[in-house]
């Protein structure tokens, strides 16, 4: 009788979490994989391309502002 019981106690919750946790935990992982292999959306793409653009003037802002300090100021890196 009381081995009955200790399995019933191990059981139960293992009953209850296949019912209940397991398929909400699969729904919600499949999702998540499905989002992951969709990859990026058109309006992620344009603003991604828009950023890169932006980074490319910027490098070229530095770089003239690098050129611009070196003559003005050879030291000023060490400094």
């Amino acid at each position: 009788m009381e081995m009955e019981g200790i399995i019933a106690l191990l059981v139960t919750p293992l009953i209850l979490f296949m019912i209940f946790v397991a398929p909400v935990w699969l729904i919600l992982h499949y999702r998540s994989k499905k989002q992951v292999n969709k990859g990026l959306s058109e309006d992620e793409r344009t603003q991604l391309n828009m950023m890169a653009e932006k980074v490319e003037k910027m490098r070229e802002r530095v770089k003239t502002l690098e050129r611009i300090l070196d003559a003005d100021s050879p030291n000023w890196r060490s400094q």
